[in-house]
Formats: structure tokens, sequence, C-alpha cells
């Protein structure tokens, strides 16, 4: 089996050009991107069956080598119709851009920013963390703030009482 190096090639720089676009704010664009990306990899996946042979329809007195693959082409045909459904999809999105705001750009959300601009929480690194969390040693006591926490701590607890004068008595 020889490989053509001039289909993949052309089967590169379509998925490269399609990477590319797909960077890019304008849905149009991104679009472009998707069909050039489709179509790089329908042509990736016919190069990778190999040489034209037979139609894979038994036929007594010929090698096994001489009919095609047919598995690249089921290939070819279910993304042919991944592509379709996105394209249609994006084509949707496009439209309703354009009804709602008049553009075609992807416009940063004012919440987004926001959120962005937020120091970062991690909620392992952050939360409090009890101070015996073991229910293996003896003797070992917990000190929680609240009754409810007790289901949840393993070990002996003892549950911290507020004092009236602001104070906490244990």
């Amino acid at each position: 089996m020889s490989i053509n190096i001039t289909l993949l090639v052309v089967s590169g720089i379509l998925m490269a050009c399609g990477v590319y676009l797909l960077l890019e704010r304008s849905l149009t664009r991104v679009l472009l991107g998707i069909v050039l990306m489709g179509n790089g990899a329908n042509l990736l996946l016919l190069t990778a069956g190999g040489a034209p042979g037979l139609a894979p329809i038994y036929q007594e007195g010929v090698a096994s080598t001489a009919y095609s693959d047919p598995l690249p082409q089921a290939l070819v045909l279910t993304a042919i119709v991944i592509t379709f459904a996105v394209t249609a999809f994006v084509l949707a999105l496009i439209y309703r851009g354009w009804v709602l705001a008049r553009q075609d750009d992807v416009a940063d959300d004012a919440e987004d920013i926001r959120v962005a601009e937020q120091p970062h929480f991690d909620f392992e690194e952050d939360s409090e963390v009890p101070i015996e969390t073991t229910e293996f040693t003896e003797g070992a006591e917990t000190l929680i703030n609240h009754p409810a926490e007790a289901e949840e701590t393993p070990g002996r607890v003892r549950v911290r009482n507020e004092s009236k004068d602001g104070g906490s008595a244990q």
C-alpha cells in the first residue's frame, strides 16, 4: 500500500486553516472553519483507506486484497452527516445573532468578565479543615460549632457553646 503524500499535506492544510478560523470571534468564520475541518477529516479518512479497489461484494476467484475497504467510506459518510448537522446549527446561531443584535461577532458578556476578574476560589484549599478528622484515635474529641455537624464528623464530638458575654465556652 502506498500513501499519497500530497493528499495528506492538503488534509493537514485544510485542518490547520479550519482550526485557525475556529478561533475567530466571527460566527461566519467559525462556520467556514468547521466546513474546512470536515473536508480535511474526510480527505484524511479516504487517504488512510488505501488504494481504490473492487466493490466489497464477494466474487469467486478474486483475491481479498483486490477489494477496497468499505470502513473508510462509511466513516466519511458519517463525518459528512455530522458536518452537515453542525453547519446547520451554526447557521441557526448566525441567523439568531443577526436578528437579535445585527452583528456576527460574539461579544464579551459582562457577567463573564466580572466572574473572570474575581479572585480564584478553590473549595478544597479554601474551606475550613476540622482539627481532627480521624476516628481511630482514642479519647480524641473534635470541637464543632453546631450540633448538625455532629453526624458528619467522625469520632467523639463536642459542641462549642457560645456564652452571652461574647466569649466561647467548651
